[in-house]
């Protein structure tokens, strides 16, 4: 950091300038430190005035009203959820369940009216002057309205709220108040001296139009920087050199654990291409803070003040998923994708369910025959299938060593499981003799013969049974 000023201003105009670059090394650092020192002056090379636009807001959609009362207000993503519920069912705000943060126009057309409810209210009244004279468009989109719309209070006012409820409906009103206010406008200068072929730079802003950071009376101080121009000489009123390091990144907390659900991990500041990789998400916004709390109650994470922090069990399980199918987190915005499709008429439901059949079974062959999971035994039984691997019998699976085939068979049908001679029959002779001890899904016993069929998928078949002759009946 340097302190510049132009020779013989006053003390007010010295200026803190900060190097553009970087240095991973020490002694380059020193170097334009040095040089500093011994130049005692740097030449002002580039001055860059512009305006700076700052867009409003979109509204809230459910996921980030969780995301933003966990960083303003330390509440779980279950608890957000729950408040939202009840504000809803008071018809204090609309339908809180949304993933997207968008309104139809038919909506918009209210807005002016809803807006004058807020008129008399203590908090937001005397915010209505910061909005201009119509509302403003940002969140008006219909084609980005997904079942539902963004969250909005609604012209019903609450009554006997908790504190926790009304920070919630404030968050949504104050929410709203930006979202349609206008834009905030900044005139940005950024000054760039140079010495000795090292480049610092500075800059300062001059609020014009506070617009929507007036909402909730955001102080905006201007930054006014002299009017140096290219060429100008600048003193140097001092310099330091300051030696950090970079920081791991932090632990997850419930906001930015929503985030990540979002967009399957992918780290995406751009709030507009946040918005088009929802559909590739974990979850859906009424379905993530479950996800979590489900976690948390199987104890595979915990809390530690607002940090999510894995335990033993969790890592552990963790270790023995992390590079099974059951883990790729692209799936479910998969299939996200393909149950829009069949909503279109683009994609057949009986496909879409072959799909998710085969991968079932795929995973939970994974799982069982995990070597971290479950022991199991090998055997002389060639794989019927490839006709090259050997079947290895696990405790609830019995599967092909060759990797290229992996053939599953399981052991449980109808709530029995099958015996190593059943299975070994059934290997070897396509077929197993009849077996007595199945349930149906109705609770019934039953007895039947377990084959392969076709692709080698397990079924049952009937042994057959004589009909009894039946005696004519008498008429009396």
């Amino acid at each position: 950091q340097v302190h510049f000023a132009t020779p013989g201003a006053e003390a007010d105009a010295v200026v803190k300038f900060s190097s553009v670059e970087k240095w991973k090394e020490k002694a380059p650092a020193e170097a334009a430190y040095l040089s500093l020192k011994a130049e005692g002056a740097a030449t002002v090379t580039q001055v860059d005035r512009k305006e700076t636009v700052q867009e409003p807001p979109l509204l809230y959609d459910l996921t980030t009203l969780q995301k933003e009362a966990n960083t303003k207000h330390g509440f779980s993503a279950d608890k957000t959820l729950s408040i939202a519920q009840k504000l809803y069912e008071a018809k204090a705000i609309t339908y809180p369940r949304t993933g997207s943060r968008y309104i139809p126009e038919d909506v918009f057309a209210q807005i002016p009216a809803l807006l004058l409810t807020l008129k008399n209210n203590p908090t937001w009244g005397r915010r209505l002057a910061l909005l201009g004279e119509t509302p403003t468009r940002r969140s008006v989109d219909d084609g980005k309205v997904t079942d539902h719309h963004a969250l909005l209070p609604t012209e019903v006012k609450p009554k006997l709220l908790s504190a926790d409820e009304q920070t919630v409906y404030d968050m949504i009103v104050g929410r709203m108040l930006e979202t349609f206010s206008e834009p905030c406008i900044k005139d940005v200068t950024t000054i760039t001296a140079t010495c000795d072929g090292v480049e610092y730079t500075t800059k300062g802003a001059i609020v014009q139009q506070a617009g929507w950071r007036g909402i909730y009376g955001e102080e905006m101080e201007d930054t006014v920087l002299p009017e140096w121009t290219e060429g100008t000489t600048l003193a140097v009123g001092g310099c330091s050199l300051t030696e950090g390091k970079t920081k791991p990144k932090p632990l997850h907390t419930e906001a930015s654990l929503l985030a990540a659900m979002e967009t399957c991990g992918k780290e995406i500041e751009n709030e507009e291409r946040r918005q088009s990789l929802k559909a590739c998400g974990i979850g859906t916004p009424a379905t993530r803070a479950a996800i979590i709390e489900t976690l948390f109650s199987r104890e595979y994470m915990v809390r530690q003040k607002k940090s999510l922090v894995p335990t033993e069990k969790g890592l552990a399980l963790y270790s023995v998923v992390r590079q099974m199918r059951i883990a790729d987190v692209e799936m479910t915005g998969e299939w996200e994708a393909a149950l829009a499709k069949i909503e279109r008429g683009e994609l057949r439901a009986e496909a879409f369910r072959g799909q998710i059949e085969r991968y079932t079974a795929e995973i939970t062959s994974e799982l069982l025959t995990s070597e971290k999971l479950f022991t199991h035994k090998g055997s002389d039984c060639i794989c019927p299938k490839c006709k090259t691997g050997r079947m290895q019998f696990f405790g609830k699976v019995v599967r092909c060593d060759n990797a290229a085939c992996g053939l599953p068979v399981f052991r449980i049908k109808a709530g029995k499981t099958l015996s190593d001679a059943e299975i070994t029959e059934l290997l070897t002779k396509g077929r197993t003799g009849v077996i007595r001890g199945f349930n149906s899904k109705q609770g019934k016993a039953f007895s039947a013969i377990v084959a392969f069929d076709a692709d080698f998928n397990t079924v049952f078949e009937f042994p057959e049974t004589k009909n009894e002759q039946r005696k004519p009946m008498r008429k009396k």
